[in-house]
């Protein structure tokens, strides 16, 4: 079977420890998939050049985050590293791009976050890759395309960041609703892609709000990448939606 190709919100680092309707979502949804291995683009491993790792046995634990309770710095999640599926990343990426490779980097939040709850037992395989977020939309996108074939292998490409993602113009406290400004840029988005339109790959200039929603293009690079892994005969579907603290977006979808 087809393993799927992923774009999940990695939200706060406390998705490690909280319980609420996403972290439930994320359960369920590993709980529906068996990859053979997973590939991981994190927003919070930013490279020069594509790099992949290459890690021999378990994963150290990258606690890349302040000031949050004590409890979030005890988790660890003994993922374990594949030299052989890194090689055959680094093998189809190279098809695009220069590809480095580091076999010593661990897991930093933006991977560890969702995969301790796709995945609790750590018995998946796990290669974390970078992004270049100075690339355009249209260079992450193809190199996501070159990942396309491992899917049928039974590879699961997740980029792992956040579609709206402005720290500066959180609202902390109480259950805000959702900010109109946040959905519209979504909106756009979701609509774009869905109609494989080349004007998605200009948001910076097309879609409404697009400087409030992505003030650094790191968080939104992983999309890209998993839209390119993507199906080019189908739309993509959203598996959640929701918004914390007013605009930060949590949202999955499925390409």
């Amino acid at each position: 079977m087809k393993a799927p190709a992923l774009f999940l919100a990695h939200g706060s680092p406390m998705l490690a420890i909280e319980d609420n309707t996403y972290t439930a979502f994320l359960k369920k949804l590993g709980e529906g998939i068996r990859p053979q291995a997973v590939v991981i683009f994190t927003a919070h491993w930013m490279t020069r050049q594509p790099t992949v790792s290459a890690v021999e046995g378990t994963y150290d634990m990258i606690y890349d985050f302040s000031g949050f309770p004590r409890e979030l710095y005890e988790v660890v999640y003994p993922a374990r590293g594949s030299v052989e599926w890194a090689e055959r990343v680094r093998e189809r990426l190279g098809g695009v791009a220069e590809v480095a490779v580091d076999p010593t980097r661990g897991l930093d939040h933006g991977s560890w976050v969702l995969l301790h709850r796709l995945f609790p037992n750590a018995d998946i395989p796990v290669v974390q890759a970078s992004v270049v977020p100075w690339w355009t939309p249209k260079q992450l996108f193809q190199l996501g395309g070159a990942l396309r074939p491992l899917r049928d292998e039974g590879v699961m490409i997740i980029g792992s960041g956040g579609t709206v993602h402005n720290l500066m113009a959180l609202r902390w406290e109480g259950h805000a609703e959702a900010d109109a400004w946040a959905v519209a840029f979504d909106d756009w988005l979701l609509s774009q892609s869905s109609f494989h339109s080349e004007e998605v790959f200009d948001y910076e200039n097309k879609a409404p709000y697009a400087k409030q929603a992505v003030p650094t293009p790191e968080h939104l690079a992983p999309y890209w990448i998993a839209y390119g892994a993507g199906s080019r005969d189908q739309a993509p579907r959203v598996l959640f939606r929701e918004y914390q603290y007013g605009s930060l977006s949590l949202m999955a979808v499925a390409f």
